[in-house]
């Protein structure tokens, strides 16, 4: 039966089946769709890298996808998210006729509800084995923070995490307090200084800044640094899961 719902931000999708052929602009998202329903996912970005060996079309980059070749997959669906995509492409891939299916994630309890959505109401494919232990392993209350944290995300200039975030609620969820969290930013430019403070651990995430041993760490004289696994950090799906525990043991030694 053909179906209109609303996407994230309350955009009505009409879709007249269960789309069978999708395009994923989405990194965390496409993993989602290669680990639930891999026969439905038709294309993806080149920034997609999860699952190790996806062999779908690549249609470039997030923030400049080659619109083309998206239309040329004849999707049934597109999915987006509002910050890694532009507005731009969406608006013109609604132009040309494609359904695009747009999410807003700025919590941990959010992504949940969000993924849990677009499998169980657009896809019409439950809800995941890996969603169900990822909502066990992330849900109960925030608790109490036991560590300052700031997250860099690029260097020269240095970026960090600052306020509503994905990134900062799954630190306050790991018992860890974002010190750039009252940013008037979401991701400001911060000096060196506001980094290296005496009692903060820097987190160094391999993405979008690939920091590494002799890339990152040599920069701090005060703070304490741990270099992390980005997707862990930023992406929302499959990785939720034993993401807690990875995290902890690579900060909290």
């Amino acid at each position: 039966m053909p179906v209109t719902l609303a996407d994230d931000l309350a955009y009505a999708v009409s879709l007249p089946t269960p789309p069978r052929r999708v395009v994923s602009l989405v990194p965390s998202i496409t993993e989602a769709l290669a680990t639930t329903c891999p026969e439905r996912l038709v294309g993806a970005t080149d920034w997609c890298t999860h699952p190790e060996g996806l062999a779908v079309q690549r249609v470039r980059g997030t923030k400049n996808p080659d619109l083309r070749a998206v239309e040329a997959l004849e999707p049934d669906l597109v999915v987006a998210n509002k910050e890694e995509n532009r507005e731009l492409d969406v608006r013109r891939l609604r132009d040309a006729g494609v359904p695009v299916w747009v999410t807003d994630i700025e919590t941990v309890p959010g992504a949940l509800d969000s993924l849990g959505r677009l499998f169980r109401d657009v896809l019409d494919v439950g809800t995941p084995d890996w969603l169900v232990a990822a909502a066990d392993e992330w849900g109960g209350p925030v608790p109490e923070p036991i560590v300052d944290v700031a997250v860099a995300i690029w260097r020269d200039p240095w970026m960090a995490v600052g306020r509503d975030t994905f990134t900062g609620d799954l630190v306050s969820r790991l018992g860890w307090r974002n010190v750039l969290a009252g940013s008037d930013d979401r991701y400001p430019h911060v000096d060196l200084d506001e980094l290296d403070r005496e009692g903060v651990v820097v987190l160094l995430p391999d993405e979008p800044y690939v920091f590494r041993p002799d890339d990152g760490p040599e920069a701090f004289d005060r703070a304490r640094t741990a270099l992390v696994s980005g997707r862990l950090l930023t992406w929302y799906g499959p990785s939720l899961v034993g993401a807690r525990a990875s995290l902890t043991a690579a900060v909290e030694r």
